[in-house]
């Protein structure tokens, strides 16, 4: 049996069904990359061009497949997008040393904005950052090393304050929008998040939900620490998949134990406090069974991916 399809940019085309085409939700869910994303990569730079049914819907194989899988790769390491189209005829593995200068002007202008308090111009560079990579890449080469330079910047500043409340609000706000709305376009059990800083507005927590939400895993997320038994109560009432606590600040390992006695889902605690109570944690922790220890959120997202708790579940 044969289709009518057109190229993005020909003549209508008439192509065997035999080989498998895949329309553009699909494609996102096997690469990660999302609709957006795709488009955005065919629009601004060429790097993708589907083929189109009559009716102008695009379509893609399994050579498109790859292709956006060796995009990723490039953009992984640092490779802005704008780069990406000459360097995919050269070997994937080949390693090209990224230049730090590549993510530096987009990061001085967010941080200009955050110090202007413009959140106009924060949501509209971060929009575009977001049309145009994957979370993961954003995650590593602009949001957490503006983090850093953010608080580095706030060290004894007068305003500092203000700035961290105003981009930390911020932040919440645009990532729990994107989470709500990936999360109505899944079902399953949730996985659980808790900030156990007892730190308001806590940016990690936030990172790694949008990061697990946007892998196909729906979350919920409390942004406050839960007392010893209450703990197990919100797995119990969600049926959560597994938990993971972001911790930020020193704590109490014997404490932490004992929160965490008796819970039989799987248990990952990420965070500056993993860093601060290496010996501490594995020494107090270690009878208890499925907990792992990551000190930052990259590693900790990495964990859950290595224990098969991200799987896609579209309505």
């Amino acid at each position: 049996m044969r289709s009518e399809i057109t190229a993005a940019s020909g003549p209508r085309l008439l192509c065997d069904q035999a080989e498998q085409w895949l329309p553009i939700r699909e494609v996102a869910r096997q690469t990660g990359v999302n609709p957006v994303t795709l488009r955005a990569w065919e629009r601004r730079y060429g790097l993708i061009v589907p083929q189109r049914t009559a009716k102008g819907h695009r379509l893609y194989n399994h050579e498109h497949v790859q292709r956006i899988l060796n995009i990723l790769i490039w953009l992984n390491r640092g490779v802005s997008a704008s780069q990406v189209k000459a360097l995919l005829q050269s070997p994937p593995l080949v390693f090209v040393q990224s230049q730090a200068s590549d993510w530096l002007p987009l990061r001085q202008k967010l941080m200009h904005s955050v110090g202007e308090l413009d959140e106009g111009r924060l949501d509209e560079s971060v929009n575009q950052a977001m049309a145009l990579y994957p979370p993961t890449t954003l995650c590593e080469h602009l949001l957490i090393p503006l983090m850093a330079d953010l608080e580095l910047r706030w060290q004894g500043q007068f305003g500092m304050q203000m700035e961290r409340v105003f981009f930390h609000s911020w932040l919440r706000s645009k990532l729990g929008a994107r989470i709500y709305y990936n999360n109505r376009q899944l079902t399953g059990a949730p996985l659980l998040l808790i900030n156990h800083s007892d730190l308001p507005l806590d940016p990690q927590l936030w990172l790694i939900a949008w990061l697990v939400s946007s892998s196909g895993c729906p979350v919920e997320v409390f942004d406050w620490p839960l007392p010893v038994g209450e703990l197990a109560l919100a797995i119990d009432r969600l049926a959560a998949r597994a938990v993971l606590l972001s911790a930020s600040k020193a704590l109490d390992p014997i404490q932490l134990g004992r929160l965490l006695k008796g819970i039989d889902c799987p248990k990952l605690l990420c965070g500056s406090a993993v860093i601060i109570h290496k010996a501490e944690l594995r020494k107090h922790l270690a009878a208890i069974a499925g907990l792992h220890l990551r000190e930052d959120l990259l590693s900790a997202y990495q964990c859950l991916q290595q224990l098969k708790l991200l799987q896609t579940q579209l309505i």
